[in-house]
């Protein structure tokens, strides 16, 4: 049977294996252990979320678990499509709210889950969090999730066929939970699958990882994510800006063109900020609003400050490419009147290391619940002192 015969029988989310933007590679070799019959009972995709990897799992996960079904409109595939086929569990990271306020786990949100996948099939952590109203929290998946997954897993398939269990950030998995979980994968039930999804193989527990066949989906090239961008309406030029900052992540991409309004807050914080903190230097009275600034900051979501520094660093990148003159390498659409070609000029070798250490401190300090008015306020003082370091 060819690759294309193989893949378009299997839907995910209303799409085929092959409307999977990129990955060509990886889809057909998944579609090959489908055919096949040879599959792993534990694996690991490994990727950003915005590189398709929820969607590639769920297109493999009900490849295998509707291989038997004939036609689109199959009651199984049906199922699938909507994310409530019986041998399929999804387990997420969760965190506690004004419905939940004791021992969350994936089922208690399942109802949520689903609209969010199927709103933003590309959508990341942060994403879900904010989905749920719970940014200032550090969703996790406990060792009441394990619990019940280990459960379900040890009925038998409802269908008959293969059971297939999603585990999306299981970094995020707790140590509890993990070592629950590695039970299962040590010894499966016959005919089960375990899809971990994960950014980074080696944010997992060395006894997972090492049990686990790792398929990696890299960055997608930039023409595709640009034509899926002109695709969605935007124009040329605005295409190609945001292609250039999206960095092979297609998620992050479709993001930026479609939340370009919370950009512009993000923007509008950066330029407050470094303009007060270019003012500091030896001005009491500015340092008490750099000190308000970081206190507002601080009133913000965890997960909404780490996006901030995110994109702070990207605007100090910019800058630097502009110093350097080198700007054709990287395209910037800015909101406001900030003038970045004027602020590239305080942007050099001396000082963009310091600078950006510092900021990926800060988001460190941040996801381990540090202080964050102590911590944006210490970020503030030292880029009060490096903008105006001078360039080697």
């Amino acid at each position: 049977m060819c690759y294309v015969l193989v893949i378009t029988q299997f839907v995910s989310l209303g799409m085929r294996f092959d409307d999977i933007i990129g990955h060509e590679a990886e889809k057909k070799a998944l579609a090959q252990s489908v055919a096949s019959g040879r599959i792993p009972h534990a694996q690991l995709f490994e990727g950003a979320d915005g590189c398709g990897l929820l969607s590639m799992a769920l297109a493999y996960a009900n490849a295998l678990v509707c291989k038997e079904e004939k036609g689109e409109n199959a009651a199984a595939r049906i199922k699938a499509n909507q994310l409530i086929h019986p041998d399929i569990h999804l387990v997420f990271p969760t965190a506690t709210t004004t419905e939940v306020t004791s021992k969350p786990t994936s089922i208690a949100f399942v109802k949520e889950w689903r609209q969010f996948v199927h709103e933003y099939p590309y959508g990341t952590l942060y994403d879900w969090s904010s989905f749920l109203g719970v940014e200032n929290k550090q969703a996790v998946i406990g060792v009441n999730d394990a619990l019940q997954l280990m459960q379900r897993v040890s009925l038998k398939s409802f269908e008959g066929g293969w059971k297939c269990v999603i585990v999306w950030h299981a970094e995020k998995l707790t140590v509890a939970a993990s070592n629950k979980l590695l039970k299962s994968i040590e010894e499966p039930p016959a005919k089960t699958l375990f899809l971990l999804l994960c950014p980074n193989e080696n944010q997992l527990i060395d006894t997972i990882r090492s049990r686990c066949q790792r398929t990696f989906l890299g960055k997608i090239p930039s023409n595709t994510i640009a034509e899926h961008l002109k695709e969605k309406g935007a124009s040329p030029e605005i295409a190609n800006a945001i292609t250039v900052q999206a960095k092979g992540n297609l998620g992050a991409a479709i993001a930026l063109f479609d939340k370009q309004s919370s950009h512009g807050v993000y923007e509008d914080w950066f330029v407050a900020w470094v303009r007060t903190a270019f003012r500091a230097k030896g001005n009491k009275g500015v340092v008490l609003e750099l000190t308000a600034w970081s206190q507002e900051l601080s009133a913000k979501g965890v997960e909404t400050q780490k996006e901030f520094i995110g994109f702070a660093i990207g605007m100090f990148r910019f800058a630097l490419l502009e110093h350097y003159e080198l700007s054709s390498l990287s395209v910037s659409h800015l909101h406001s009147d900030f003038k970045l070609n004027k602020f590239a000029a305080y942007i050099h070798g001396a000082n963009i290391l310091p600078i950006i250490q510092a900021l990926e401190e800060s988001a460190y300090h941040l996801e381990r619940n540090g202080n964050a008015q102590m911590i944006f306020t210490d970020l503030s003082f030292k880029l009060t002192r490096l903008l105006h370091q001078k360039a080697a």
